[in-house]
C-alpha cells in the first residue's frame, strides 16, 4: 500500500474508534442511571480488573498491553466522568422535583435515609 492508502486507512479507522467510543459512552450514561437508581458507588475496582483482563485476553498485539491498558485508564476516567455527572444530574432533578413539591432536598434524604 502506498502512504497515501495508509492514511486513508487511518482515517477510517479513526472514524470507526470515535463511533466505537461514543457507543461506549452512551452505554456509559445508561449505566450511571442504573447505578444513580440504585444508590451505586460509579467507581467499582472489581468491575475495572475485569475490563483490564478482557483487554489483555483481546489484545493480539503489536500495541503493548501495558499502553493498552495507558489508552484505556484515560477511557475509564472519561466514562466514569459521565457517570459522575449522570449521578449529578438525577440528583438536581430530583432537588428541583422536591423544590416544586415544597419538600427541602435534604428533609427527602433524611426521610428515605440516604
Amino acid at each position: 500500500m502506498t502512504l497515501e492508502q495508509l492514511r486513508s486507512r487511518v482515517d477510517e479507522l479513526d472514524r470507526q474508534l470515535v463511533a466505537l467510543l461514543n457507543e461506549r459512552a452512551q452505554t456509559a450514561k445508561q449505566i450511571g442511571q442504573i447505578k444513580a437508581a440504585s444508590s451505586m458507588q460509579v467507581y467499582v475496582p472489581g468491575r475495572e480488573k475485569l475490563v483490564h483482563e478482557n483487554l489483555r485476553a483481546a489484545n493480539t498485539g503489536p500495541l503493548p498491553d501495558a499502553e493498552l491498558f495507558h489508552i484505556y485508564e484515560r477511557i475509564l476516567d472519561v466514562m466514569r466522568a459521565l457517570q459522575r455527572n449522570e449521578l449529578a444530574s438525577q440528583k438536581n432533578a430530583q432537588a428541583a422535583r422536591d423544590a416544586q413539591q415544597g419538600q427541602p432536598a435534604d428533609a427527602r434524604s433524611s426521610e428515605t435515609g440516604k
